[in-house]
């Protein structure tokens, strides 16, 4: 596993290295020894799987307001997307700023986002299959978002939108959001 730092405080990008033959491939997707050379969380109570069948969906910005903050690390297991995250951290030099992340399932790669930041991905093909390990389990009391498309983020989409959920579509903007739970 490769750990690259991205500009963004504590997020990390990985990339693995799938052991291939003529059956396939084996391919480790967390190690707690590597993690933890990283700070990163070596507990994973949560794991979920979420399917997107039209390319240029786009699902967040989601995040879990403090105390309930998690760590998410996360992982395309078909398909390919876009993958986003904006520094939500109160008092923090890079608060506001996005990174985006093509995740694809024929490259393995992952992100491992910290808690305090937003996440979202837009699908870049269809049937994008995604994987999320989290550092708590969800808290449906915590549970803030972001607008996808707010202009102070200036996210740039790759593709023009094709669906998104009446609830993230009113999802408030940043300028709106409280730092604290709602």
């Amino acid at each position: 596993m490769k750990f690259s730092e991205l500009g963004l405080a504590n997020a990390f990008s990985i990339e693995t290295k799938p052991l291939s033959d003529s059956r396939g491939y084996f391919n480790r997707v967390f190690c707690a020894e590597e993690f933890s050379k990283y700070n990163l969380p070596t507990f994973w109570p949560q794991c979920n799987n979420s399917f997107t069948r039209c390319a240029g969906t786009i699902r967040g910005l989601h995040f879990q307001f403090a105390p309930e903050e998690e760590t998410k690390l996360i992982k395309c297991t078909n398909g390919v997307v876009f993958d986003v995250i904006v520094d939500l951290r109160a008092g923090s030099p890079t608060f506001g700023n996005w990174h985006a992340e093509k995740l694809d399932s024929a490259k393995h790669n992952m992100i491992c986002i910290p808690g305090g930041f937003a996440h979202g991905f837009q699908a870049l093909t269809a049937n994008a299959e995604m994987l999320y390990f989290h550092s708590s389990p969800y808290q449906p009391e915590y549970e803030g978002g972001v607008r996808w498309d707010d202009k102070s983020l200036n996210i740039k989409w790759p593709l023009a939108l094709t669906k998104i959920s009446d609830r993230d579509a009113k999802l408030p903007f940043l300028s709106q959001l409280k730092q604290t739970k709602k």
